[in-house]
């Protein structure tokens, strides 16, 4: 893959993480590739607005794949589990919640993964973050680390020498403010995209589940406008 053409396979879930995650690999120069999921998450309204923030920012393929986790349950995201609200944020480390979705990074990247091989991209890039998140094991530095060392081990592309396999985490040590602006200097519009775990019938956040509190105070400390449309407003 020479410079001028190099591609880059992105998660993309329709959030504001993902959707600067994707702003930021157009600028580094990729041909980007965007891959996002239909779970059985009862927030699917992010599958719209995955489609809107890949369509927007130009990609050459976004790719909704089936992947039926809620068969296996385990998660306030995929089952009859009760999404937590009102949550302190300084509460939201000490615990993994019950949104945490089992395995739901790695089976993700490892889709990402198999995809990056067929397109001849070794470049895979995911909006983890580790500061201003709600204790998922999946998005720490010493997991994406031990993925990337993996995968490498793992794939006939990388085995017989052709390619490289580099998991990108640009956001993984940013705050959820430096996120925002981040991408508003991108040129990023956040109306399009959705965080939160609980949606109501016309799509509107709750404001009080933890990815709600935690976009809120984004939005606060990096002094920009929130433009979500809360159910509590």
């Amino acid at each position: 893959m020479t410079e001028e053409n190099k591609r880059a396979v992105v998660l993309v879930s329709g959030g504001l993480d993902s959707t600067t995650c994707l702003a930021i690999a157009r600028k580094e120069g990729f041909d980007l590739f965007a891959l996002s999921f239909d779970y059985g998450q009862r927030h699917r309204a992010e599958i719209g607005a995955a489609k809107l923030v890949a369509k927007t920012l130009g990609v050459k393929e976004h790719l909704v794949l089936d992947v039926p986790l809620g068969a296996i349950g385990g998660s306030a995201l995929t089952a009859g589990i009760d999404v937590p609200k009102d949550v302190p944020i300084e509460r939201m480390g000490e615990r993994i919640p019950v949104t945490y979705v089992p395995a739901r990074n790695t089976i993700f990247l490892s889709f990402a993964l198999a995809w990056g091989e067929t397109l001849g991209a070794p470049d895979i890039f995911i909006g983890v973050n580790a500061l201003d998140y709600s204790g998922y094991p999946d998005c720490r530095p010493e997991y994406i680390e031990s993925f990337e060392k993996m995968a490498n081990l793992a794939i006939r592309e990388c085995v017989e020498g052709r390619l490289r396999v580099r998991i990108h985490t640009p956001l993984i040590n940013m705050t959820k403010a430096s996120i925002i602006k981040t991408g508003v200097e991108l040129g990023i519009d956040f109306s399009m995209t959705h965080s939160c775990y609980d949606p109501d019938s016309a799509g509107r956040a709750c404001g009080r589940c933890d990815s709600c509190i935690l976009r809120k105070r984004g939005f606060a400390e990096s002094s920009i406008p929130d433009p979500t449309r809360y159910a509590d407003r």
